[in-house]
């Protein structure tokens, strides 16, 4: 494995110019870990967002084949790293083995997937409207469009996926297949990952030949906000606590620019359950359940945090099953002390309020997360406090049992914006609860059938996002190939000589792309 230098990177190179040294810890025991980081200075920020800048000219140009090459490169460096770096993840996050090979699996994949997005070359947009000059009552000049990328962008990673949603993760790739120079600010969770990580980043880079300043990464508190601010920035990409992407919001449009933000922040991901299947496979949906709600404790953004069901007995029948199974399941640690805290403190506040009842879990004590099931009355979904859309980041999940359709459809009309909602149901349920679907189209990014939310497909037609509170711009995703259009912005380029064009919008189509000209779609030599 490679030296954890713990100094920050800045330009190509190392730095370490405060005093102030931070630690990771061991998830499992709460031990520092022999390694220690440099919290980045002000200036340091400063260096690193106007070496994002200067590399973005020379960067942005670049052909998206030699993008590609440097995203494959990342995800060869990736894969590259040995067992030792495995068991580093592993004791910063307390995940095993077998997760953390899989999500680097899917690092390394998302990589890939965006260097043939570069490749394929529909992230362009490219669009042509040739000139019409014997049009009346006036002439149309030449006038053609493609999309270029923002600029530098800040990335803030994420504590619960240390490699997918971190350094190397979709937000990154997704800056950088768009022509988008990154600055990236660790998490503090898992420094020595990222080290790791943005090492073989600079690496890629190296062998690739892409200019200093491509990628940089900063530690430490109170950078985020030196981040975001800092004129340099263009777009940021978060994923995290509500509060915190409120924060960033916040800062971004107060600036003297205004700037976007990419927020994915908060879900309950509503499964309801339909009475046709829990007539059919009740005990089945309940063992299921179970296993989506405590799947790496709970710790997912798409956890499902609310269970709804039409009052019967066979949902009463359902929730007992599930009850009885998540009672017997051993604890769980957290990713780190601070999320077994805030675990806790949202139990708490479940189990202070009048109209919630505690169902089944052991009692939450000692170091690891219990999991838990309540129920509270629908009422609680609609009133002003909205108690129950508050996400409690765990192994727990919230069920409610509504009298009829119409409370059915009061509940879903409550709810804010989640990032899914999933249906459970035999085919006569679809067509008798048909009308959810518009409903919930509106409330959510992604509506599952038959399924459990837990467990995102990286592809073309996935969407990772939603209205809020779910993220800042629910017309994003952080999952999938369109993530890349949240860092692009189309330009225009009219009457301009072929050989002013970029290649993409050249008539000889030299980089063979798909284009819409004159409002049909083609891959051809134009005249």
């Amino acid at each position: 494995m490679p030296e954890i230098l713990g100094h920050n990177f800045i330009a190509g190179q190392r730095s370490a110019a405060g005093s102030q040294r931070l630690h990771s810890l061991d998830a499992s025991t709460g031990e520092a870990l022999p390694y220690s980081f440099a919290q980045a200075t002000e200036s340091e920020v400063d260096q690193a967002a106007r070496a994002a800048a200067a590399a973005f000219g020379e960067y942005r140009q670049l052909a998206p084949a030699r993008r590609a090459e440097f995203l494959n490169t990342i995800a060869a460096e990736l894969d590259e790293l040995d067992d030792s770096f495995i068991a580093t993840v592993c004791r910063e996050t307390a995940l095993p083995a077998a997760r953390i090979q899989g999500e680097r699996a899917r690092t390394s994949g998302q990589l890939r997937l965006f260097a043939q997005v570069l490749r394929r070359g529909d992230f362009l947009g490219a669009r042509i409207d040739l000139a019409l000059p014997d049009r009346q009552p006036l002439p149309r000049v030449d006038i053609r469009q493609m999309r270029i990328g923002v600029g530098p962008v800040a990335v803030f990673g994420a504590s619960n996926f240390p490699l997918a949603f971190s350094t190397a993760g979709g937000d990154t790739a997704a800056a950088l297949a768009a022509g988008c120079p990154v600055v990236f600010k660790a998490h503090s969770g898992h420094m020595a990952t990222a080290d790791l990580v943005a090492g073989a980043i600079q690496r890629a880079a190296e062998r690739t030949g892409m200019p200093k300043g491509v990628f940089n990464m900063v530690f430490g508190g109170g950078v985020g906000e030196w981040l975001v601010k800092h004129p340099a920035i263009q777009a940021v990409g978060f994923t995290g606590s509500l509060k915190g992407g409120d924060a960033l919001c916040r800062m971004a449009a107060e600036r003297p620019q205004p700037i976007p933000v990419f927020a994915e922040m908060s879900s309950i991901n509503p499964v309801i359950v339909l009475p046709g299947a829990l007539a059919k496979r009740g005990e089945a949906i309940a063992r299921e359940l179970a296993g989506s709600v405590t799947m790496g404790c709970g710790q997912f953004c798409t956890n499902p945090g609310l269970v709804i069901g039409l009052q019967s007995s066979a949902f009463s029948e359902l929730l007992g099953n599930l009850g009885q199974h998540l009672d017997q399941q051993a604890g769980q640690t957290m990713l780190n002390a601070g999320g077994l805290r805030s675990y806790v403190a949202g139990l708490e506040h479940l189990q202070a309020h009048a109209g919630i009842q505690h169902l089944a879990g052991q009692a939450q004590e000692g170091a690891q997360a219990r999991a838990q099931l309540f129920k509270a009355d629908a009422r609680l979904l609609v009133e002003s406090d909205a108690l129950l859309q508050e996400e409690v980041f765990g192994p727990t999940t919230v069920a409610v049992e509504v009298r009829d359709d119409e409370e059915l459809r009061a509940a879903l009309l409550g709810l804010r914006g989640q990032l899914t909602a999933t249906l459970i149901g035999e085919p006569e349920d679809l067509e008798s609860f048909a009308w959810l679907v518009p409903l919930l189209e509106e409330k959510v990014g992604r509506i599952l059938i038959n399924g459990y939310p837990t467990g995102v497909e990286v592809c073309d037609a996935m969407v990772h996002g939603g209205p809020y509170p779910a993220t800042s711009d629910a017309r994003g995703t952080s999952v999938g190939t369109l993530a890349i259009d949240r860092f692009l912005r189309p330009v225009c380029y009219q009457n301009y000589p072929q050989s002013l064009l970029p290649e993409a919008l050249r008539d000889d189509n030299p980089l063979n792309l798909r284009r819409l000209v004159n409002g049909q779609w083609s891959k051809g030599v134009i005249g």
